[in-house]
């Protein structure tokens, strides 16, 4: 690590855990799966700082889950 100043963060949610990979910025970054996290926030506000203080710029993005996204619409 280290080698690349900016990373993009993918997050597959679910319910229960959440996977999480990252991926090097650029055409010859490399991408790694890190594993699964628990979907509690601060769990992933805990996981985003860590990688945040390792590169200078962090891009995330979300997979939401349908039964999350069905209860995110629903009010």
């Amino acid at each position: 690590m280290g080698k690349y100043s900016e990373i993009f963060v993918g997050i597959d949610t679910a319910k229960k855990k959440h996977a999480v990979a990252i991926a090097d910025a650029g055409r010859d970054g490399e991408t790694r799966y890190l594993g699964e996290i628990d979907s509690a926030p601060a769990t992933v506000e805990r996981v985003l700082k860590k990688l945040a203080s390792k590169y200078e710029k962090v891009r995330s993005a979300m997979k939401l889950d349908q039964r999350v996204m069905g209860s995110i619409g629903r009010s």
